[in-house]
């Protein structure tokens, strides 16, 4: 009682409220503006620090956590452009959305999916978190590896207008993503002589330019579609009935996020994936996917911003990041005298305690951030297109370029435009590609260290409980509309046999 009593104490002072209030409303400005994200806003609030006390220099943090991977949403739904990577799956159906005209829609699905699945997740973590942490700690590269290959089948269910082109996209992506050093051995692979290439390519570089300037290159070359039924849309927050019919999706979207979270390094691009593919697998509106499906949106975003929460799990009680951004959040700590670990939960209950209400709280004001910036956002759209698409550029560049000051990224970001473009122009889907992309370096680094577990024997990946678990999930998944084939089929065989015994 005395630590809950004296994490309240913390979290109703005025400068950890001014400090969590700011820190939210700053993360989703700049997680909202292509090629920012999450890292650089932490990164950039690491100095207040220093001259801020304990409680709000945590709650400052952890309100630009929460409001960045939340404002990512906004260029993804409004100009097609993922303000971060976290964002890459909210691309798929929130633009669409905003291009039939449900622009308003699309934010208020965003921004209620964003603020369920934090809240939900820290209330989990609030009560699960020791357990979660011993459930965490048991994943190692075999069960990775197989977490991976389930999320892989994601590039099915969103290429079936086109299997084929699907799958030729997603092992484009896989491959794209094995250029630069051998995780492994620390070889060099495809860099063709050019140093850049060493350090492979950048993610945000290869997204912005997928998606952003593809799309520049795209309303260029085909005039007649047009910008205009997206600004009629204003703010819409979903009605009751909706989050009724849909509570399934935010809750299961929330809970894989959450559990995501807790896996040191898989980080909050891959739980959007997991969850993507999850969702599609199961919803009733599967074929809709990818043209505007509010269950899609929701599953990204509810899984994304569960894992600002779930990360801080192996964080605080592991002392081993959740993702990048938590590693400088695991810095920030440090620096405020706190030592993450097991004992921390003992020895500190009431500054864990502080951490999860004031998680919670961010999430509040993410949610009431969310409602009051979105408009503003969906205003430039009310630009003519040519000076919208004058500023998508510009935004884009300077965007890139302000994460790694290296010219090299900005060649980059042309060249996967004008590949992005030529894609479309053939009729092969970007979502697979961004899935091989993003779940490639997981896949392979977990695959190579397996073998170097296992002796190079890969059925003994299979003793894993986990990850055979996973292993059969996906099959079933990928053999799944061969077994409703024969289902089909045996049904009718058994229709059509007491006619023919009539005869």
């Amino acid at each position: 009682m005395d630590a809950f009593l004296s994490a309240l104490s913390m979290l109703t002072s005025m400068d950890a409220l001014l400090a969590v209030v700011a820190g939210t409303l700053v993360g989703i400005i700049i997680g909202a503006l292509p090629g920012l994200g999450s890292l650089l806003a932490i990164t950039m609030a690491l100095p207040l620090t220093f001259v801020l006390g304990q409680g709000a220099s945590i709650a400052l943090l952890l309100g630009i956590y929460c409001g960045s991977i939340y404002g990512g949403s906004l260029s993804a739904i409004l100009i097609n452009t993922p303000g971060t990577p976290q964002s890459a799956a909210t691309v798929l159906d929130g633009f669409p959305m905003a291009r039939r005209g449900d622009a308003g829609l699309a934010l208020g699905w965003s921004t209620t999916a964003s603020a369920f699945g934090g809240i939900l997740a820290t209330i989990i973590l609030a009560v699960a978190s020791p357990l979660l942490a011993k459930i965490g700690i048991r994943f190692g590269p075999v069960e990775y590896f197989a977490l991976g290959l389930f999320a892989l089948t994601c590039i099915v269910t969103v290429s079936r207008d086109n299997l084929v082109k699907g799958l030729l996209a997603g092992l484009l992506g896989l491959f794209v993503a094995v250029v630069g050093q051998d995780p492994v051995t620390g070889y060099l692979r495809y860099d063709f002589g050019v140093f850049d290439l060493s350090a492979g390519i950048g993610l945000v570089p290869f997204l912005v330019g997928l998606f952003a300037l593809s799309e520049v290159f795209w309303r260029a070359a085909e005039k007649k579609e047009e910008i205009g039924p997206v600004i009629r849309s204003a703010f819409q927050l979903p009605t009751l009935l909706d989050l009724r019919q849909r509570a399934s999706v935010l809750i299961k979207s929330s809970l894989i996020g959450t559990w995501i979270g807790t896996l040191p390094g898989v980080g909050a691009a891959s739980a959007s994936m997991v969850s993507y593919a999850e969702a599609k697998r199961s919803s009733p509106n599967k074929d809709k996917f990818g043209t505007g499906e509010p269950d899609g949106l929701i599953a990204s975003e509810a899984a994304n911003n569960a894992v600002s929460s779930g990360a801080m799990v192996p964080t605080l009680s592991l002392g081993v990041p959740g993702d990048p951004i938590t590693a400088v959040m695991l810095g920030a700590l440090v620096l405020q005298g706190v030592t993450p670990g097991p004992r921390l939960f003992l020895e500190n209950q009431s500054l864990v305690l502080f951490i999860f209400m004031m998680l919670f709280v961010a999430n509040i004001c993410m949610f009431l951030g969310g409602m009051l910036m979105s408009p503003l956002f969906s205003r430039i759209l009310r630009l003519p297109e040519p000076l919208l698409m004058a500023c998508v550029v510009v935004l884009v560049a300077t965007g890139t370029y302000s994460i790694n000051a290296n010219p090299f990224d900005l060649l980059v970001v042309l060249i996967a435009g004008i590949a992005g473009f030529l894609l479309r122009y053939n009729g092969f889907p970007l979502a697979p590609m961004v899935i091989g992309f993003v779940l490639s370096p997981m896949i392979e680094q977990s695959l190579r260290q397996g073998l170097i577990l296992n002796q190079g024997n890969f059925v003994a990946f299979a003793a894993s409980p986990i990850a055979a678990v996973l292993f059969a999930l996906t099959a079933l998944f990928l053999l799944w509309p061969v077994i409703r084939l024969i289902q089909r089929r045996v049904l009718q065989g058994r229709k059509s046999q007491p006619s023919t015994n009539s005869n």
